[in-house]
């Protein structure tokens, strides 16, 4: 029975080991989907609820981009153009029982696009949208940019027929291309990049009952 510690030892420590990569977070999915976005002050800010359930003053700016990213509200997943009310609904004159919302449509970059697919323009297109006072972002964006397409969870898949295919599914983990937005904001790490302090736990315990259970064996032998 003695002569198994060491065995036995060894078998627990690699199963602490497996048990913490166990527990260890899953790497995060890129996302190929259409983001949005509040100009409120001249900035972007990623909005809290989405374009058919947002109902934006007159005055307000509305941006949509399209994008591969694990965050988003990432730096590069925001509009490229300015969220700049006067530069899009500037010439367009206020009309009594309507109101202006000023929107950027971002189609993104060639390397969002999936296979066989490529922005409809390659700068940001923006419009003036004058709609009813309660409209909503969505009704806004379907006045200026249709076709629109949603899916059956009201998400919305396509602005102006782009993408034809695809709403917002997971892409597969792999080392992505450096112009591509997802490479030039890298999800943040708590551990800098490194080994994580659970597992370097682990290797600690692989290496303290090792060692515990070859001196217990020659502890053995010298007997």
């Amino acid at each position: 029975m003695r002569r198994r510690l060491p065995a036995l030892a060894l078998a627990l420590a690699f199963g602490i080991v497996l048990a913490v990569l166990a527990a260890g977070p899953a790497l995060a999915s890129s996302y190929r989907y259409w983001s949005f976005w509040d100009g409120a002050g001249g900035k972007w800010a990623y909005a809290t609820v989405g374009p058919s359930l947002a109902r934006p003053a007159d005055g307000s700016v509305q941006g949509l981009r399209f994008s591969v990213s694990k965050d988003a509200a990432a730096e590069s997943a925001r509009p490229r153009a300015a969220a700049d009310f006067t530069a899009v609904c500037g010439a367009t004159p206020a009309a009594e029982g309507r109101k202006r919302v000023a929107l950027v449509i971002d189609f993104g970059l060639p390397a969002d696009a999936a296979a066989g697919e490529a922005p409809p323009q390659p700068e940001p297109r923006t419009a003036c949208a004058q709609v009813a006072p309660e409209a909503t972002t969505a009704e806004a964006l379907a006045s200026v940019a249709k076709p629109l397409r949603y899916n059956s969870a009201a998400l919305l898949c396509a602005i102006s027929g782009y993408p034809k295919q695809g709403c917002g599914e997971p892409l597969p983990d792999a080392p992505e291309a450096q112009d591509s937005p997802a490479a030039a904001a890298p999800p943040k790490s708590d551990h800098g990049g490194g080994p994580s302090a659970g597992l370097l736990a682990g290797i600690a315990a692989v290496a303290a009952l090792s060692t515990a259970a070859i001196w217990q064996s020659r502890r053995r032998r010298a007997r």
